[in-house]
């Protein structure tokens, strides 16, 4: 069943694709028309998908309702509080202002999504490991090597040197190099990236505490490592969608990134605020540091 704070739109988009023909066929009529869904009889809805009435009660038990009555429920809360992302997909007769409103539906839908499945427990597991560790290597590649590299750059908020090689070979080299104390954070939104997945598995076997980074419980990735972070969006394979899982798990590293920067107290903070004065002075004026 759903989840608090799911939204059933969402869930039908994730799950239209596994429903039987049918119960897909109804699935269309509410996604197309979800706002006079909310107001359709059974009776009703099983016309408009024309189909049967118990069709319609089967396809409302597969997306994860209690029945009819909690499906009109749960789809009233979901237009209530967010997008469907079945409304935006880009089409190549958009103008501007529909770009721009699509894009922004798009991936503030999909980043409530990836919240509300987020494993709270499974953060705090990671920070208490980044918190802990003397060197932290950042592995990605393609839209997870962006991500890889803006977690580097956040090495100041870690307080311990922090690297992103993008190499194979030196991503490679950097795991063998790796031991206890030091962190691997492998990203990967399929979680089948081999090099990723060797690179990962060396630094395991040379004493590193490992923490994956994935779209998707079970995949690859998450069998290399010691803690799994699970980033769950609505990707969409659509050409002119944006890739949701990078914006996902950046934001992912600014959680890390801050509430290990937080657990470190003090006298951390204060070399930040000093760090922060100096890079003020620097964008203001050519005064040598």
């Amino acid at each position: 069943m759903n989840a608090p704070g799911d939204n059933l739109l969402e869930q039908i988009v994730r799950l239209k694709s596994e429903l039987r023909k049918s119960d897909q066929r109804v699935a269309e009529v509410v996604l197309a028309r979800p706002q006079e869904a909310v107001d359709m009889t059974l009776a009703t809805l099983a016309t408009a998908a024309g189909v049967s009435e118990p069709t319609v009660i089967r396809f409302c038990t597969a997306v994860g309702c209690d029945g009819y009555r909690d499906f009109r429920t749960k789809l009233a809360r979901s237009l209530a509080f967010a997008r469907s992302t079945s409304h935006t997909a880009i089409s190549a007769g958009d103008d501007l202002g529909k770009i721009v409103t699509k894009i922004f539906d798009y991936n503030l839908s999909n980043l409530h999504w990836a919240q509300t499945h987020l494993d709270s427990r499974q953060v705090a597991a990671a920070v208490d490991v980044l918190a802990g560790a003397r060197r932290i290597e950042f592995f990605g590649f393609g839209a997870s090597g962006i991500v890889a590299l803006d977690a580097q750059q956040k090495f100041p908020l870690f307080g311990v040197p922090c690297g992103a090689p993008l190499d194979p070979h030196q991503m490679f080299m950097t795991a063998e190099m790796l031991g206890t104390g030091d962190v691997v954070v492998a990203i990967s939104n399929t979680g089948h990236t081999v090099q990723i997945l060797q690179a990962t598995e060396v630094a395991r076997n040379r004493g590193a505490r490992t923490i994956g980074i994935t779209g998707a419980a079970g995949t690859e990735l998450t069998k290399h490592c010691d803690i799994a972070l699970i980033v769950e969006t609505l990707e969409n394979t659509d050409i002119y969608t944006p890739t949701v899982s990078r914006l996902s798990h950046l934001v992912l590293i600014d959680i890390l990134s801050t509430a290990v920067s937080l657990r470190r107290g003090g006298p951390h903070h204060d070399r930040l605020a000093e760090m922060k004065q100096g890079l003020a002075r620097l964008r203001t004026s050519d005064t040598q540091i």
